[in-house]
């Protein structure tokens, strides 16, 4: 009997590709007779454009065009869109100002897209570019999220810079339980904005063909069949038809590669309009600029509890920036990713929250890593650490008190929870962090002058994003459902092709173990097409740890057709019914018999669909020739990983420098795949979280200008701020997919923040924010000295 592949740790098929430098970006990619684009940024966060002068640049050496909103407008180039419609809690739709591709009224924020120059060299093109005038006229930039409400209009039409006032929950119900409550808990937190940072930047390469009339657009995408959607039905670039995306190897995402940007429009559409390849490739400072940045939340939160430690209610009053314009998913992260997960793994009986999105002068703000889950786990977590604080209860026993027990479990917001052991991977994250002794580390620590602490962080993710019913009753704009093809060759190897695509999740992999678990044919004779929407069923991309669940899923069951139509063919071949065939390890038999027929051997029967000479097919009347099978997959629930962190830190009081010394986690993901790529998504997925906690901070000034546009001010992990970290699992099986499978991809930044930052404030004894860097905690130590000093 054969081994199983799901379940073992297989090397990655990536990996020779990479390491050798064999892959292939869209900067590789060279088109004949190809030009060169820069675009011309707003140096303003906010500012009216008079007029743009091109008259120069277009005279300048090697320059092709000069183009702007002008002939955007005359080719009827529509702008970008907001794919999920939120309703305010007194029933009006979200406020969404126009975003054209190029700027033409106005700017509003630093790096906001006003012209593009294309010349025959990319140093042509910048030097035109220097010869580009814009008479702006200067405004007041609205920058700060908690001000945006109380300052002027960046927007026509938008008053208060408000999108929407969302609201979840009963609010009558809650408020019974804050009036009954023996304590209540308050807290005010900021989740600090982010920017993305994926190790390859943006780029496209647009190409036309004017004798087929086909359009090609390369680009650094996790999702090119929505993109073409997108940029065909409402930016009107071309007809679906005729317009192929391919996204190549992609050198990360994280959230920020899902939607298209004004880049990949205005390149397309230039490429057509000049019937020249046309190539653009963003630079490290404009991705810092242009990038949709991640999280940027104001949070007031509330809990209710009883004198025995039982949690009875949530409030949760949260202002979301959007920065400058609202981009594709930028409505529902805040919304429907965020507020069904403010409960956590807790068992609450009643919970109310409410969401204001407002618009300021800084990038737009879209989904990253996590998308609303990071926001919604770093609140309660911060929130049940105090609590239990300040209940004078050990913070994991209060913990244990309140998780759900019972499974599947309705929360009191949207969710119902179909499986998990919430207590079981706590206790075992306690156990191999050895928090009984705790106590005695920390002396340890005391004695050579550093101050030691202890975070938990427990957390839970509705991922697999997709249960179409579900999302477009809530606004999405699109069913989220997943497809797959195998093609079977006639010499027995496969073609899989994916609408998932991978760029980092090592899906030529895992999807490679699943197809050779299902029809037991070697990996090596498995092949994953993804990334080209010429090849392949219409997908919907890679984010929310949906790839697997929803996407490996749809591969399992285009596997399972593959095997109904061979046990037809098998049973024609060895003279038996079909109900009597079995298949298994990559066999078709006749029980209690030797009859027996390989895949391999059934395939290339399904290609012989003729008679020649004394040779007469083998497949039964009626059956079509060929062996290919196309399936989609639309789950009835999202799945819901969850887990439990534990982080030690030491901090050295004389520097405020604090060092993660043990970090430890216990993920139940369900069923896994490959437990060796799983460990390597948590590895990424930690590295960011300690990243936000400590480190990482986008900073704009008053005047709109991010200060920290550049590595030199950006402050990024590196891999000697990590310890070795302790990872192990516990294995409930998601009952909302065939595979049992939950997702792993965001877990590690969406638990470690809270994690971190528990720990952090436990080792000195005062509240600090996100990111906690040596300087802030070197401030918050001497604040604290001082009020004893005072006090004293």
């Amino acid at each position: 009997m054969a081994a199983s592949m799901i379940g073992s740790k297989v090397e990655r098929k990536e990996d020779k590709k990479f390491l050798t430098g064999k892959g292939r970006y869209t900067a590789d990619i060279t088109l004949a007779n190809q030009t060169f684009a820069y675009f011309i940024r707003s140096p303003h966060a906010r500012a009216k454009i008079k007029n743009i002068d091109t008259s120069k640049a277009k005279k300048a050496s090697g320059v092709i065009d000069v183009l702007t909103a002008k002939e955007l407008n005359e080719d009827k180039i529509g702008g970008l869109i907001a794919g999920w419609k939120i309703v305010s809690k007194d029933g009006t739709d979200m406020k969404i100002p126009p975003h054209p591709a190029l700027a033409s009224d106005s700017v509003n924020y630093v790096g906001d897209h006003v012209a593009l120059v294309v010349a025959e060299t990319l140093q042509q093109a910048r030097d035109a570019a220097e010869l580009v005038k814009v008479d702006y006229k200067v405004l007041k930039a609205v920058v700060n999220t908690g001000d945006a409400m109380n300052s002027e209009s960046i927007h026509d039409g938008i008053d208060k810079n408000l999108s929407f006032d969302w609201e979840l929950g009963d609010k009558a119900k809650t408020d019974e339980a804050f009036a009954s409550a023996d304590k209540i808990v308050k807290m005010t937190l900021t989740n600090n904005r982010l920017v993305p940072n994926a190790m390859e930047p943006r780029a496209s390469i647009g190409d036309f063909n004017p004798s087929s009339e086909e359009l090609t657009l390369y680009t650094t995408s996790q999702n090119p069949h929505l993109s073409r959607l997108v940029m065909s039905a409402f930016n009107a670039i071309h007809p679906e038809h005729k317009f192929r995306i391919v996204a190549p190897d992609v050198g990360g995402g994280f959230g920020s590669k899902i939607y298209p940007y004004a880049e990949d429009v205005v390149v397309a559409w230039a490429a057509k309009r000049l019937q020249r390849p046309v190539k653009w490739v963003c630079e490290r400072t404009d991705s810092f600029l242009s990038d949709c940045h991640g999280r940027d939340h104001i949070t007031n939160c509330e809990l209710a509890i009883k004198n025995d430690g039982t949690v009875t209610g949530l409030k949760v009053d949260t202002i979301a920036n959007l920065g400058g314009y609202a981009s594709l998913f930028a409505t529902v992260t805040p919304t429907y990713l965020y507020g069904p997960l403010v409960l956590g793994l807790y068992n609450i009986a009643s919970a109310y929250c409410n969401v204001k999105a407002v618009y300021t002068n800084t990038a737009p703000v879209d989904a990253y890593r996590g998308a609303g889950r990071p926001e919604a786990t770093y609140m309660i977590e911060r929130l049940m650490d105090k609590a239990a604080k300040e209940m004078g209860m050990d913070r994991a026993e209060f913990r244990k008190k309140n998780f759900i027990r019972q499974f599947p479990h309705q929360q009191c917001l949207v969710h119902n929870i179909d499986s998990g052991d919430y207590e079981a991977h706590f206790n075992r994250a306690l156990e191999l962090s050895d928090y009984s002794n705790f106590e005695k580390r920390k002396a340890e620590s005391a004695a050579k002058g550093k101050l030691r602490g202890i975070g938990f962080s427990t957390y839970i993710e509705a991922c697999g994003i997709a249960p179409s019913a579900a999302v477009m009753s809530l606004g999405a704009g699109v069913g989220l459902w997943e497809s797959a093809e195998i093609r079977f060759n006639a010499t027995g190897n496969i073609s899989v092709m994916t609408g998932t695509h991978s760029h980092g999740q090592s899906h030529d992999t895992t999807f490679a173990q699943i197809v050779a678990d299902k029809l037991g044919v070697p990996m090596e004779n498995i092949d994953l097409v993804h990334g080209d929407t010429d090849k392949g069923p219409f997908g919907m991309g890679t984010y929310g740890s949906r790839s697997l669940a929803v996407g490996g899923t749809a591969i399992a069951k285009a596997c399972d057709k593959i095997v109904e139509k061979g046990k037809k063919v098998a049973a024609h071949m060895l003279e038996a019914n079909p109900d009597e065939i079995e298949f298994k390890d990559g066999e078709f038999i006749v029980p209690n018999s030797n009859k027996k027929k390989t895949i391999g051997e059934i395939a290339f029967a399904c290609y012989l669909p003729g008679t020649y000479g004394e040779i007469k097919s083998p497949l039964p009347e009626g059956v079509e020739p060929g062996l290919k099978e196309t399936a989609f997959y639309d789950p009835v629930n999202f799945s819901f990983p969850a887990g439990s962190h534990v982080c030690e830190v030491e901090v050295d009081p004389t520097t405020g420098e604090t060092k993660v010394d043990t970090y430890t986690c216990v993920d139940d993901f369900g069923n896994l795949i490959n437990p060796m790529i799983v460990e390597g998504q948590i590895h990424g997925g930690l590295a960011q979280g300690i990243g936000q906690a400590l480190y990482e901070n986008a900073y704009y000034d008053e005047t709109g200008q991010l200060v920290t546009a550049s590595y030199m001010d950006y402050t990024m992990p590196r891999a000697d701020n990590f310890p070795e970290f302790r990872i192990d699992y516990t294995c409930t099986p998601a009952t909302s997919n065939p595979l049992g499978v939950k997702g792993c991809g965001e877990a590690g930044a969406i638990a470690s923040p809270p994690a971190v930052m528990n720990a952090v404030i436990d080792a000195i004894g005062t509240e600090v924010s996100m990111p906690a860097t040596s300087e802030k905690v070197w401030k918050a130590l001497k604040d604290k000295s001082d009020t004893k000093k005072k006090a004293a």
